[in-house]
């Protein structure tokens, strides 16, 4: 596959990981009272940040492939569930659907492209 079409897609992925966090603390905004709403905006993008942070990102302390794919699918599966629970069912759709899409597209790429987007580019 073209690698400007596996980069822009690996440039996707860490596009789509930000709007995750944003559609999180969206939610956080729009649930219960003034304290909950503070606290909800901060931890649920934070708890999902530490998690991919862990188990998802290049650099993941733990590296287990089948963790990864869980941590991604908790992740983005949380992302469209906030935003549907948030009254954004039209964001909600488009978010799982982009999502789906670029994970095909890496797919099919190759194991190349996949392990690209898994570890740090070398340094040259």
């Amino acid at each position: 596959m073209n690698r400007g079409v596996v980069a822009a897609n690996l440039a996707l992925v860490f596009g789509l990981e930000l709007c995750a966090l944003a559609a999180l603390g969206y939610w956080g905004t729009q649930t219960g009272g003034t304290a909950v709403r503070i606290a909800l905006a901060v931890l649920a993008p934070l708890a999902a940040a530490v998690l991919w942070g862990l188990f998802a990102a290049p650099r993941a302390r733990f590296r287990h492939p089948v963790v990864r794919f869980g941590v991604k699918v908790v992740v983005f599966g949380a992302a469209v569930a906030a935003l549907l629970a948030a009254g954004q069912p039209v964001f909600a759709a488009v978010f799982a659907v982009v999502v789906v899409a670029n994970a095909v597209v890496l797919r099919l790429a190759g194991p190349e492209a996949v392990e690209a987007g898994q570890r740090p580019a070398p340094v040259r």
